[in-house]
């Protein structure tokens, strides 16, 4: 066992997301969203450079100590996996770590609408799901991916840096590549996918210009691809793919995203106030022939129009799923304010004036 597993322990009994390890400072757990102290004496440099390099391979203790910083992936046998990352700062090394529950939830588990677990279904295509960092990415694409898992008969092929949750094969065989470990990079993986006859294909993150295109070149060809971008609703996802690319490609790129995008899902966490946990408010955008051609025509402006007119085909905005998590009392006026789009719908539900001056 290693000296960091109680750590780890401590921070599944408190329910925490995240675990913050740094020279020169006690440990901090983010519970709920918020920072809390652990009750630990100040970690010193060294001390705490020999508790995280008991976990890290050797390969990649080779590569922090080169560039400053990794990703990697640890597991502790019938309690969790973790994505960690290394980095250096100015009192010494510093180490963070995200908990991912060993139990996939299915999608109505999570409470996640009806439209999201369809999205499994699919033949073919490109299905997004962004947010900020934080934000359950993960969990509503396993979620998704379980989905797949037990109702299709085909090859799950996933990317990820690190391998976040483990799905084991059911009716599908599923395969997980970590960048790093068991490819070069997202795009080496991807042009590698091509050729392993996969069905459906997860992209962890599409970072890069490659990686989008690959991904794009992916869904046209006959795949269904999920992946995750940092982004905040779903016009700006759109935006976000098409301005990567050379002015001189946008046109191409515009059509071909019109054609291979099926779905963009972004979401937000809050913090719930009539109890304890967290709940989600998710955007959904359906690519229907009016989508695609607002896309294709460079109208990205005019989607949250398009999301307001379609939700027979299980559309909505940000702002309408916050508001409904609002109004069932789960979630308080003030976060509801700060996450929203169009503020001014929810200065009503504010007890004191916006903290951010700057929206005023």
């Amino acid at each position: 066992m290693a000296q960091i597993d109680a750590f780890f322990k401590l921070m599944n009994d408190q329910g925490a997301s995240d675990l913050h390890m740094v020279a020169g400072q006690q440990p901090v757990l983010r519970i709920r969203g918020d920072m809390e102290k652990v009750k630990y004496n100040v970690m010193e440099n060294d001390a705490l450079k020999s508790m995280l390099y008991e976990i890290v391979s050797e390969e990649k203790i080779k590569v922090f100590e080169e560039t400053g910083d990794i990703d990697f992936g640890y597991e502790i046998t019938g309690l969790a996996r973790y994505r960690g990352n290394l980095f250096m700062q100015k009192n010494g090394i510093g180490a963070v770590f995200r908990e991912i529950p060993s139990e996939i939830l299915s999608c109505e588990q999570l409470g996640l609408p009806a439209v999201v677990s369809r999205l499994a279904t699919l033949p073919k295509g490109l299905v997004l799901v962004t947010g900020p960092t934080g934000s359950g990415k993960s969990t509503t694409l396993a979620a998704i991916i379980d989905q797949a898992n037990k109702t299709r008969k085909d090859h799950i092929l996933t990317i990820e840096d690190p391998i976040e949750f483990v799905h084991k094969s059911h009716n599908c065989i599923v395969n997980h590549r970590e960048v790093g470990l068991h490819t070069q990079s997202f795009s080496a993986a991807l042009r590698g996918a091509l050729r392993e006859d996969p069905d459906i294909i997860l992209v962890g993150e599409m970072r890069d210009l490659e990686t989008i295109a690959l991904a794009m070149e992916a869904a046209m060809t006959g795949h269904l691809v999920f992946g995750t971008l940092h982004t905040l609703n779903a016009n700006k996802t759109v935006d976000r793919i098409i301005e990567i690319f050379p002015a001189s490609q946008q046109a191409q790129v515009r059509s071909t995203l019109a054609d291979a995008l099926k779905a963009v899902v972004s979401q937000n966490l809050f913090k719930r106030i009539d109890k304890k946990g967290r709940c989600a408010a998710l955007e959904i955008l359906i690519c229907t022939p009016a989508v695609r051609n607002l896309i294709r025509e460079g109208k990205t402006y005019q989607i949250p129009s398009a999301m307001q007119t379609g939700k027979k085909f299980g559309m909505q905005t940000l702002d309408d799923a916050i508001m409904d998590v609002l109004q069932k009392g789960w979630i308080s006026g003030e976060d509801a304010y700060v996450n929203a789009i169009e503020k001014s719908k929810f200065v009503q539900y504010l007890k004191t004036p916006p903290a951010d001056f700057t929206d005023a």
